[in-house]
């Protein structure tokens, strides 16, 4: 069920693998909220060096000369094992390091401050969730602690459980998990609310920059009913990139006969003109790529067409058609009952994709009225909005009715997957199955509970298990037990089973499938979270305090340099050496604490200000000139 407000207003975040957004509902409508730079997307990226953390666009901009301690497609990894064959093959990829934790939990290890230091997904999409809580913040000047966050809609439980968790640790009470689809139907509904009339069907297909989802909704006065979703959450822009870079990384080896693809930082400068390049060829059939010095002194030019870039992504933009047609087929509905097809995601732009699925709806024209880059969090602002109260009239009433993405079931005898709650079920659902004993006088039961569509559990993902013990002895099939699986408004699970002989109940909330943190391990992340961030403060104020004395200290260079002769020979050599002094030590001093910079800009004021206060005044130039008529020095 969705949490309740805590107090303070309520904002919505998408948060994608690339680029995160942020939105709010103010006066009377939804407002995109920029941050620092003045940019509406924030990359989703967390890097680390020997002083600081950054997040966001500080952190990307530096990515070129710091590869290995810059993170960014954590959401790729959440919730997963570092088994998984998906992380496996995106570790090869990325110039960070990935290492196995406990219960095969992957960690990104990276060098913060000398130390070698472990994070996993939920902590650093914690720290980007962060960075947007602070982006709301600033923007609203108020605390904000509620939030509603948006999930690929083909997340499974315990994606959605791990989402959770870093909203958690990023200090926000999570009012509801909504998929990324739903969310942009809500911005769709919106945007065409006047206009609508009677029952829509609406395809929202979004492909973002690490997951690909594909939802059929049904529209009607102000109620949103999800049909059938698929998807795929390993499938997006990075993917296209990575293409695109094996392709350079292979003409850089042909036309140099050497290989960058064990240098960090050379790969990390092409994957950036790579993703460059691949947004210039959805507006120009041609662009090139010039990076200087590349790879031992040698400068890469290369150019690259935009029919290049289809044959080597065709196969993952046919990929894309697959999820359509299955989502199709699980509505029961033909193409031809679709009204809209909407495009979510930045990777809609590319042309290709427009025109493979403008053709497999034959011809029919795609919508392009909302922005795809900030759909899904307009969407989710608006569900906050809802929640908290805060919405007006044209939201209130709005409804939405979203589905379960996998089929849920209990393991029978045999390892045979018994399905309790089939795919594209409409949430929140609650339903019950009777099951019995496989041995007689078996006194409890082992209970397994899977997501997925194969009939047998061992090719399904595992969610959890538990015990129900206490059932009276009886002969084999004897036993009644009823198991329900409950699935809230969020996509999170609880399983209870039920004796019908004795009556016992057990009900348990699964707390221990992969990429679920426990409570404790939850509330270390927390305090870890708030130590990161007072080290943050800290830094800020080491580099806020070493501004003011360099600024002060070139300040008093410049007004020694415009009084020219007007100061005596040797009290301005006297401040001039002191300056000096004070800017080599702030040179050789980067990492300076607050104390010992305090003091240094001190000495300095003891030196300067004993001259240059006696009875100056500002000049036109806005510069500190000495009174010439009364200073003693002249």
């Amino acid at each position: 069920m969705a949490e309740r407000a805590v107090g303070g207003r309520a904002i919505g975040i998408d948060l994608g693998t690339t680029y995160s957004c942020v939105a709010v509902w103010q006066h009377d409508h939804v407002e995109i909220i920029a941050n620092d730079q003045g940019n509406r997307t924030t990359p989703s990226y967390v890097a680390f060096n020997d002083t600081q953390r950054m997040i966001g666009e500080a952190a990307k901009n530096q990515v070129a000369v710091n590869p290995t301690n810059t993170v960014f497609d954590a959401k790729r990894l959440i919730g997963r094992k570092i088994s998984d064959s998906f992380v496996q093959s995106d570790i090869t990829l990325w110039p960070f390091k990935v290492i196995a934790g406990a219960d095969e939990k992957p960690m990104i290890q990276v060098n913060y401050k000398g130390k070698d230091v472990q994070f996993s997904a939920e902590e650093i999409s914690s720290m980007v969730l962060t960075k947007m809580r602070e982006t709301a913040e600033n923007y609203l000047g108020s605390t904000v602690k509620n939030a509603v966050i948006t999930v690929p809609a083909y997340f499974n439980d315990s994606q959605r459980q791990a989402t959770r968790d870093a909203g958690t640790i990023a200090g926000l009470n999570v009012m509801r998990i909504i998929s990324e689809p739903t969310a942009a139907a809500i911005a769709y509904g919106l945007d065409k609310r006047a206009t609508n009339v009677g029952a829509k069907n609406v395809l929202i297909f979004d492909l973002g920059g690490g997951t690909f989802d594909v939802s059929i909704l049904t529209t009607k006065e102000g109620t949103i009913e999800v049909q059938a979703t698929a998807g795929d959450t390993h499938l997006g822009g990075e993917d296209f990139d990575n293409r695109m870079l094996s392709h350079f990384v292979q003409e850089f080896r042909r036309k140099q006969k050497k290989d960058i693809s064990g240098n960090p930082r050379a790969l990390r400068r092409v994957r950036t003109a790579c993703e460059r390049a691949k947004r210039t060829l959805s507006s120009t059939p041609l662009t090139t790529i010039d990076i200087d010095a590349l790879y031992e002194g040698i400068d890469f030019h290369a150019s690259i067409t935009r029919a290049k870039f289809e044959e080597l992504n065709m196969d993952l933009f046919m990929k894309c058609l697959e999820p359509v047609q299955r989502c199709l087929t699980d509505a029961k509905m033909d193409k031809s009952a679709v009204h809209d097809v909407v495009l979510v995601g930045g990777s809609t732009r590319i042309p290709k994709v427009q025109s493979l699925l403008q053709d497999f709806f034959n011809g029919k024209e795609l919508c392009k009225s909302i922005n795809p880059d900030e759909a899904v969090a307009y969407g989710a602002a608006v569900q906050a909005a809802i929640l908290s109260g805060e919405g007006n009239e044209k939201v209130q009433d709005l409804v939405l009715l979203d589905v379960t993405p996998l089929s849920l079931g209990i393991e029978a005898d045999g390892g045979v997957m018994s399905i309790i709650i089939p795919r594209n079920t409409p949430i929140p659902a609650k339903k019950e199955k009777v099951f019995t004993t496989a041995k007689d006088n078996q006194t409890g039961v082992s209970i397994k509970v899977y997501e997925g569509e194969r009939t047998q559990t061992s090719f399904n993902n595992l969610l959890g298990e538990f015990a129900l013990n206490g059932i009276p002895p009886a002969p084999r099939g004897v036993p009644k037990i009823t198991e329900c699986i409950e699935i809230d408004a969020d996509g999170i699970l609880t399983v209870s089973a039920r004796d019908n002989t004795s009556w016992s109940n057990n009900k348990i909330t699964i707390t221990n499938n992969k990429g679920r943190l426990s409570k404790a391990e939850i509330e270390r992340l927390v305090h870890e979270a708030e130590k990161y961030k007072s080290e943050d403060l800290e830094h800020m104020k080491k580099v806020k305090s070493r501004n003011t004395f360099e600024n002060y200290a070139y300040d008093m260079r410049n007004t020694i340099d415009n009084m020219g002769e007007k100061l005596a020979f040797d009290l301005k050599k006297k401040i001039e050496d002191a300056i000096k002094d004070a800017i080599q030590w702030l040179d050789s001093n980067e990492v300076g604490e607050i104390d010992d910079i305090n003091e240094k800009m001190k000495q300095l004021e003891n030196v300067c200000n004993p001259i240059l206060n006696k009875r100056h005044k500002l000049g036109r130039s806005g510069v500190e000139e000495i009174d010439l008529n009364s200073s003693p020095f002249f």
